[in-house]
């Protein structure tokens, strides 16, 4: 049977009232990470779950759609029976328009909203987030509450600072929570605890030591049945503006005084203003987009971005960005942080890597003089590890040196059940903890930081540059290292 906890401290009574109910996000992330959830004892008993769409349903219907698209997506062990009812004893359905206010009477009237903490997740388009807002303060159900947004936030700044400033008049920041995923990564979590629960890596955490630091987010995914937001999005908008910028955030931050939220929060927001600003000629030599053509995954032919479904005929928008950043701080001054993302690449990687400088000079040959012998590889997908990469004498004769590394594997290290990034943060929303969600500033800085490289775009006659599918992107972006004299990992002899 499995092993259910009492309800303490960190599980209140709620009300989880999930808008988009019947889509994507919900079927296969927010749903799934709520069983995990239950089945884990980590929900309050009298928690409640309460979907919204405009699908003409009723709780029963609702619960047979659960059944049907839901729990083919649950990872993990066999699910057991009467886990899986009293999880669906939690859920209500609730039927209205989300874009009218007149509708939102159903949802007031719900005896689930009517007790505990309201949780109102926008698993929608972000043109639909003021509307909500707007509706739910009509209705009288925002008092105490807390709004959780989906990326993105806007197509830019101003579109940005337009739905904050919406939201922000209807909640406070405290009840806002802003989500990006990739901070839920238990792997990310690690990074935190291996730079500041550790005397080890901090003297050397620094431009003295460190070469340069690369994070690559790929997917062997295009852009499946969201062709038409994707090709109004892009990678630099999907992708660096929120993910890569806040991996780089964590990676470059000074020790926060302590874990609290506006703690860690800061100290991200003092680098994200610190990036330095690429502009005019540096966009040119230091940012590479790229759009793939058609080749093969794993042996299966697939077809080119502007043949996907919903893509515009000619369409210009990237699926691909590598760029260099630099952070303009004592820490870093100088070192170059290349950012990486596209889709439909030759793996699903996403990693960290920390190239620390080869020794001054060499008593044992020009291999411990190479770029990158001493490498720290943090992988957040698809399997969470910690890889530290050294040299050592090769056996035998002579003093012939040959690369070596020390892993930490977390699946392997820890015997006991991991906890989903989406599992971690709905609890954490539920627990009222901020410190894994982006805050106002951070956002703006962000989206102030990447809006110049766009608008360039915008303004170029010049298309993406092509590359295959099922290859790393353009030559570009190995000419874009290796004019550091450097190179991507999977380019290494």
């Amino acid at each position: 049977m499995t092993k259910r906890t009492t309800r303490g401290p960190d599980q209140p009574p709620f009300a989880f009232v999930l808008f988009g109910g019947t889509g994507d996000l919900a079927m296969r992330k927010i749903l799934p990470a709520l069983f995990a959830a239950h089945r884990d004892g980590l929900l309050a008993p009298d928690g409640q779950i309460v979907a919204v769409a405009q699908t003409a349903l009723d709780t029963g219907g609702y619960l047979r759609w659960v059944r049907e698209h839901v729990k083919p997506h649950i990872a993990g062990a066999p699910i057991e029976d009467s886990v899986w009812r009293s999880f669906l004893e939690r859920i209500v359905y609730v039927m209205l328009d989300a874009s009218q206010p007149q509708t939102y009477a159903a949802l007031r009237d719900t005896p689930a909203t009517t007790s505990g903490r309201r949780i109102f997740y926008l698993a929608t388009g972000p043109a639909l987030f003021v509307p909500i807002c707007r509706a739910l303060a009509s209705a009288g159900l925002t008092e105490g509450s807390r709004i959780v947004l989906e990326k993105p936030l806007g197509y830019d700044l101003e579109s940005s600072n337009a739905i904050n400033d919406a939201v922000g008049e209807i909640f406070d920041e405290d009840q806002i929570y802003r989500i990006d995923h990739y901070l839920g990564k238990e792997a990310v979590q690690n990074l935190l605890a291996l730079r500041f629960g550790n005397s080890l890596f901090e003297p050397l955490w620094r431009r003295e030591w460190v070469e340069s630091i690369q994070i690559t987010v790929a997917e062997e995914l295009g852009v499946e049945s969201r062709g038409q937001f994707y090709d109004q999005t892009g990678a630099m908008r999907d992708m660096v503006q929120n993910h890569l910028l806040q991996l780089l955030s964590i990676i470059a931050m000074e020790p926060p005084r302590s874990m609290d939220a506006d703690a860690v929060r800061d100290e991200k927001l003092r680098v994200l203003r610190a990036l330095k600003p690429v502009l005019g000629d540096d966009i040119r030599q230091n940012v590479v987009r790229g759009q793939y053509h058609a080749g093969a995954i794993k042996n299966t032919s697939v077809c080119a971005y502007h043949a996907e479904t919903g893509v515009r005929q000619g369409s210009s928008t990237e699926t691909f960005v590598a760029l260099k950043a630099e952070v303009e701080n004592w820490r870093w001054a100088g070192v170059p942080f290349f950012l990486r993302t596209g889709k439909r690449l030759a793996g699903r990687i996403a990693e960290i890597v920390v190239n620390f400088r080869p020794v001054p000079h060499s008593a044992l040959g020009p291999t411990a003089l190479r770029p990158g012998s001493n490498r720290l590889t943090i992988r957040l997908q698809p399997n969470e590890s910690i890889r530290l990469s050294a040299l050592a004498k090769q056996p035998g004769m002579g003093m012939t040196l040959q690369g070596v590394h020390l892993d930490l594997a977390f699946d392997q290290f820890f015997q006991q059940n991991r906890m989903e990034a989406y599992q971690r943060l709905l609890l954490d929303v539920i627990g009222g903890r901020l410190a894994l969600f982006v805050r106002r500033d951070e956002q703006e800085a962000a989206w102030r930081w990447v809006a110049p490289i766009i608008e360039d775009w915008a303004t170029q006659a010049s298309l993406p540059k092509p590359y295959a599918a099922g290859t790393w992107g353009p030559a570009a972006a190995s000419a874009l290292l290796a004019r550091h004299n450097t190179c991507w990992p999977e380019e290494e002899n």
